[in-house]
Formats: structure tokens, sequence, C-alpha cells
């Protein structure tokens, strides 16, 4: 992989080559902090019609957890259902937590991948200043872009901090019973690994855990754990239009092997795949097969407080 990202910086900063669509991406993370170009003010808006108030470093100054919601968790609508549900579970059980607001942009997992080094670390060093702004003892993430390269790639420039990607924390927050799932569910589901999840960093079992905390049952994909399946949007390839179909396209290829497992449901724990399934489902007539994060799951699950 180390190879295939120096290729791909030789083609961006030397060669100036860049898919259209991903350059788009690229051009709006540099002026408006996300690819989606949408307005930093927005970043919050997600918080809109809560029954309960989301705290904003800027205000608080300090919390126990920084929760880092990324750009697909702020601004994607589907996504930003997956963010609520995580507001939810974190108000149930008393964590004392905050979210940066417009403060926050990409953590530029995208622009390292896709070879634009330059503006990587232009997003990183900039982050590493905001964040030392305030206090906190860690970071919460939902993405495992978002989570590897705050947990990973971020201590290169002076910034070293305890991240949690939210499966093990809300796994954490159920062990020591802060929250309990009171309402019980059943059938069956299978899991996708996120590859930034798994083969990066090596978290398998929490995702699962929480997958089957309602009371559902688990059904193994063909291709799990560390010899998963993209879903195609690694690597900023979520930001790049497939012009081929040699091979097949890569979330269909995955969505394929999902519905051959013979499930309703899948469980996701990454933005990029909710999209990249999502859009596979969709262009594959398979509108009957649920695909839900993990902590909608829980939240679904009638989360209530134990305190």
């Amino acid at each position: 992989m180390d190879d295939i990202v120096d290729v791909r910086r030789y083609l961006v900063l030397t060669e100036v080559v860049v898919p259209p669509s991903l350059g788009a991406a690229l051009t709006n993370t540099e002026r408006s902090g996300n690819p989606w170009k949408q307005s930093r003010r927005k970043r919050a808006a997600w918080t809109q019609g809560m029954d309960f108030e989301v705290p904003v470093m800027a205000q608080v100054g300090e919390a126990d957890v920084l929760w880092w919601v990324g750009c697909a968790g702020a601004y994607d609508p589907r996504n930003q259902k997956v963010t609520q549900a995580i507001a939810r579970i974190l108000h149930a059980a008393g964590v004392n937590f905050a979210i940066l607001g417009d403060e926050e942009q990409c953590t530029g997992d995208s622009a390292r991948r896709a070879g634009n080094e330059y503006l990587f670390q232009t997003l990183a060093r900039a982050n590493i200043e905001t964040l030392g702004r305030y206090k906190f003892k860690a970071i919460l993430t939902q993405c495992p872009h978002c989570y590897n390269a705050l947990l990973n790639e971020y201590p290169q420039f002076g910034g070293h901090y305890l991240v949690y990607h939210h499966t093990r924390y809300i796994e954490a927050l159920l062990a020591e019973e802060n929250i309990v799932v009171t309402r019980q569910a059943r059938g069956e589901l299978a899991f996708h690994d996120p590859c930034y999840l798994g083969r990066y960093n090596d978290v398998y079992e929490a995702p699962r855990y929480l997958a089957t905390a309602t009371g559902m049952s688990l059904v193994e994909l063909a291709q799990s754990r560390d010899k998963a399946m993209c879903c195609g949007g690694g690597g900023a390839r979520v930001w790049m239009e497939d012009e081929s179909d040699v091979g097949g396209r890569i979330n269909r290829l995955r969505l394929a092997q999902i519905r051959a497992a013979g499930v309703g449901e899948v469980a996701v724990a990454c933005p990029f795949c909710m999209i990249m399934l999502e859009d596979a489902r969709g262009a594959m007539g398979a509108e009957d097969l649920v695909i839900r994060d993990i902590a909608e799951i829980v939240a679904d699950g009638l989360v209530e407080s134990v305190r």
C-alpha cells in the first residue's frame, strides 16, 4: 500500500494527473474543509431536532471525550442519522462529551490516500493546532478513516491522542452497564468489516458484539475479518466515478456476497461503507436489504441510562 500511495503522490504532485471527480473532492476539501463543499457553519446542523443540547468545545472549553464527528457524519444525510444515534447513546450514558462544531474539518485521509500529501499535512497540522486549544481525555470517532488518521498518522506531526472508534466505545459503555438495551430483536444479520477498522487496526470483536446486542444472530460472510472484501470506497475511491465495469464494481460484488449469505440485514461501522453499499443496493434492486450502522442497532434497541 505504501508503494501505491507513493506512485499516487508522484502522479498528483509532480505530473498533476488526478481523475476529475477526485480532483473536485480534493479542491472542495482545500477550500471548504470537507469534500462535500458544504459550509463550515452547517457542520453541526445535524444537532437540529435533537431533544437535548449537544455541547460544543468552544463553549465548554473541556470535556472527557472530544467527539470527532467527521465530514460524512456531519454532512451526508444518511450518515447524519448515524451521528444522531451516537449522540443519543452518549447522552443516555451520561458521557461528558463535546464536539468541535464549525472548528472541525476533514482529517485529510482521502487526500493522503489520493496522493495529495501536501493537502493532508496542511489539514493535519491545522487540526492538531485546533485540538491543542482544548482539554480532553480521549477522542471518539465514528469513521475508521478518521480513526486511523488521528491514531496512527497524526503522531507524525506531534498529535498524540487516545482515540476510540465508536464500536469499541459503545461496547465499553454496555460492558460497564452505563447503558442497557431493553428491546430485544430477532432474526439474522451479517457484519461488513471496514478495511480501516479491521485489517488496518485489528478491531473485529467489538462490532460483532454490538451487532448482536439486541438479540439478533450473526452470520459471517464468506469473506470476513482480515479476509473481508472492501466496499469499494477506500483509498479515496468513494470520490471517484467508476468508468468501467471490468471485473465488476467492487461495491456490487460485495453486496452480492451479502445477499448470498441469506440475511435480511447487514451492519456496517463506516460512513463510506454505508454510502457504497447503499449505492449498490439501489443499483441491484435489493431495497429489501436493511443496512444499518452499529450505533443505530444499539440506539434502536431503546437504549436507556442505568444511572
